[in-house]
């Protein structure tokens, strides 16, 4: 294949590798980001996976991702199957394809990546010479289900302790020569594991789970792992290339969590208890950094809150470098962080208000008064930042249209003050997306808000921010809103879905629009009770009988058996 070895060997040849990776394993693991090589390549979670894996004496990993468009039709049309980036072998070839999930939107490319490695879609259809497909990441600790059923095992929790668990039973199990279902049955004892073919689910005539039965030894409950001492493991970027998102930068993580508890955040939920990185842990992974490149991504839930991130920028800044913080939460901004992102000569500074009343930032528990806001945005670009981006949301449970024109009259105020007359700001970048409820978050029961109101929403809000010069107004569309919260939301049914849009070449809108025309037609509003395997050696089951609503627009009872429960 000359344009997948070509296209390989130049990124890389781009590649700047910060540790040594063994290369004398004998166990040949593939690890692999479920989406195109730019954006696997800026996830800091991908990264320190794939240093775990390559730095272990025991395996040999390789990386590998979905092909770029020109490439997936190369394949196609020549029956030629997927391989990996370092050594262009097929991925059929490896032991284990180890799947970094990080987004709910990626889990169809695991279906179109297995299909263009040649491994069965469906893990009840793998034989003996298959590799094993497992998979981790935390879209797979929020809700694993919707892939449950093309996933032999994941590994449920942060991995830094859990790979090297997961490989020192691996090796035993290769070593005792068990058949794939007996490896899988001891790999499934480790803590943190989840065997998706031990669980059952039921359900009743209105297509609610009921309960999940479980065949297998021991407590029916899978262990969420977490690191409580994340200083005995520095999280930094290990791979610098220039075909990523960040490119320019040298990534830290700083925290896990987030103390706040906003109600419709899940890396707020999921990632309890918030655990921080000692300032003089964060320095010595800034001082590596600042050898590789000037500016320094700061990563976290909400960083305003980090200790001593005031004191972490001006170190940053007298060593010649630039800070760059993930979103900020304007009532803990102090003019002394301030004063070190603006004199740093930082472009973009992003605070999320998330709503622009007081009323609906006080029930998503965004406890920000307007002042505070105000206040932060003056503390920032008298600093001599350049402009702000400001994180909104629409369709939050009890929201109104006051609460709507909040956002319009709370832009209004921050513009009059930085882009007026004497402008001190360059502009003002508004990012308003729809409300999605997430598992393990105290919204996770609410619906999402039906897709006209929504559009009805955002079109108000982009023809009424028209009006002020230099504000840009960047909306998502409520559709993907409504596929990410499907995706979030599903049950192991979901799968049935996933396969019908892998089977119409991605096209996962028009799949969702033929369901729910089905459904009303029908005048379904809930699944069928039950699902219908097919035959071991079958790729996928029949066409989905699923209506999507049910997932969606769907208040989910609070004594009902949810899906990640």
């Amino acid at each position: 294949m000359w344009l997948t070895t070509v296209r390989a060997r130049q990124r890389l040849a781009k590649e700047k590798k910060l540790f040594s990776a063994n290369s004398e394993g004998e166990i040949p693991i593939c690890l692999v980001y479920p989406n195109r090589y730019p954006v696997g390549m800026s996830n800091l979670g991908f990264q320190a996976a794939y240093k775990i894996l390559a730095q272990d004496p025991r395996c040999r990993c390789e990386r590998a991702f979905l092909p770029d468009p020109d490439e997936a039709g190369v394949l196609q049309r020549t029956g030629t199957p997927l391989a990996s980036l370092e050594s262009q072998r097929p991925l059929l070839d490896f032991e284990v394809l180890a799947f970094s999930l990080s987004f709910e939107t990626d889990y169809l490319h695991i279906l179109d990546i297995l299909a263009a490695a040649h491994v069965p879609l469906l893990a009840r259809a793998r034989e003996e010479h298959h590799p094993l497909v497992i998979a981790g990441g935390p879209a797979a600790f929020l809700n694993p289900e919707p892939v449950a059923d093309f996933i032999d095992l994941f590994l449920i929790g942060e991995g830094e302790e859990l790979i090297p668990e997961f490989l020192e039973r691996y090796a035993q199990v290769r070593d005792a020569r068990l058949s794939r279902t007996d490896k899988l049955r001891e790999l499934a004892t480790l803590a943190g594991a989840y065997l998706p073919e031990l669980f059952t689910p039921q359900y009743d005539d209105q297509g609610r789970l009921t309960r999940v039965d479980y065949s297998g030894d021991g407590e029916p409950r899978v262990t969420r792992r977490l690191i409580m001492n994340l200083d005995a493991y520095p999280t930094t970027s290990q791979i610098l290339t220039p075909e990523t998102v960040f490119g320019d930068m040298y990534l830290v993580e700083a925290s896990r969590g987030c103390e706040w508890g906003c109600r419709f955040c899940a890396a707020g939920f999921m990632y309890r208890p918030v655990r921080y990185r000692s300032a003089e842990g964060l320095k010595q992974s800034v001082a590596a950094g600042l050898k590789e490149r000037s500016t320094i991504g700061l990563v976290g839930a909400e960083m305003a809150s980090q200790p001593g991130i005031a004191a972490l920028c001006e170190f940053i800044g007298q060593a010649g470098g630039r800070a760059s913080p993930s979103s900020l939460k304007a009532d803990v901004i102090t003019q002394e962080l301030a004063c070190a992102l603006g004199a740093q000569h930082n472009r973009s500074v992003t605070v999320a208000p998330e709503a622009g009343s007081e009323r609906m930032r006080r029930v998503i528990n965004k406890n920000l008064a307007e002042p505070e806001i105000l206040r932060a945005a003056e503390w920032l670009v008298g600093s001599g930042v350049q402009s702000l981006k400001l994180y909104f949301m629409v369709g939050l449970p009890t929201e109104t249209w006051e609460d709507v024109e909040g956002i319009v009259d709370l832009t209004a105020k921050i513009h009059a003050h930085f882009c007026g007359r004497n402008a001190t700001v360059g502009g003002l970048t508004l990012s308003v997306n729809a409300f999605s409820p997430k598992p393990w978050t105290p919204f996770q029961w609410e619906p999402m808000e039906e897709l006209p109101s929504l559009r009805e929403k955002l079109g108000l809000l982009r023809k009424r921010l028209a009006r002020f010069p230099r504000v840009t107004v960047d909306t998502e569309s409520p559709r993907e809103a409504y596929y990410q919260t499907l995706l979030s939301r599903g049950d192991r049914r979901t799968g049935q879905l996933l396969l019908d849009i892998h089977q119409n070449g991605g096209d996962w809108w028009s799949v969702i629009q033929r369901l729910r025309r089905a459904a009303k037609s029908q005048k379904t509003p809930h699944p069928a009770p039950s699902t219908q395997h097919p035959a071991p050696s079958a790729q996928r089951p029949a066409p989905s009988t699923l209506n999507p609503d049910f997932f969606v627009h769907r208040r989910y009872d609070f004594n009902e058996v949810l899906p990640w429960d």
